[in-house]
């Protein structure tokens, strides 16, 4: 199975997961799309315009707010604090209740320690994550010296590993009921 497959099954069984993070997955596309983290999101100097992108956590709509929604987006690198305002709401009133995954092309707000993505479009990613059951993160640290004890020799199989000369193992993943997509449950409260 490759790593973005556990993630999926993960996220099918508890909501969450131990492993990488989804978006990790993605980063690469994204980069290239010069989206940046929700980490250099939040730290970007007041009234800088970027678009940055995560997985819905919470939607919010207060009764105090005059029909602002406040969202939270999460990425590899943490959270970002997302204002929208009613006008792009009903434009966008689809993207911004069902997307699972989400880009905002907006502009930073801070006010003291409290920092904000006021946003000016909304793009729906949550295509993105299907297929992320297929893929495997890039990079992956090398063992250093005497990791070996621990995690074996690069490029020599693992000596406290059963060998494949004895009976095989059946695959128990059956193909047409492959999970490919991604399944993020946000909490919306209105």
């Amino acid at each position: 199975m490759t790593q973005g497959h556990n993630v999926v099954l993960d996220y099918g069984h508890t909501g969450l997961t131990l492993r990488a993070h989804p978006v990790s997955f993605l980063r690469k596309e994204l980069a290239e799309r010069r989206v940046v983290t929700c980490a250099e999101a939040m730290s970007a100097r007041d009234g800088r315009w970027l678009m940055a992108a995560g997985l819905v956590l919470v939607r919010q709509r207060s009764g105090s707010a005059k029909g602002v929604i406040f969202m939270t987006l999460e990425d590899e690198t943490g959270v970002a604090n997302v204002v929208i305002w009613p006008k792009l709401f009903e434009r966008s009133r689809r993207v911004a209740l069902g997307a699972s995954m989400i880009a905002i092309n907006g502009r930073i707000q801070r006010e003291g320690d409290v920092v904000h993505l006021v946003a000016q479009q909304l793009f729906d990613l949550s295509e993105d994550l299907t297929g992320l059951a297929d893929r495997d993160l890039e990079f992956r640290l090398p063992t250093g010296r005497g990791d070996e004890f621990g995690h074996g020799t690069p490029g020599r199989p693992e000596s406290r590993e059963p060998s494949d000369q004895g009976m095989k193992s059946r695959d128990s993943l059956i193909p047409d009921l492959h999970i490919d997509q991604l399944k993020v449950k946000s909490r919306n409260f209105h």
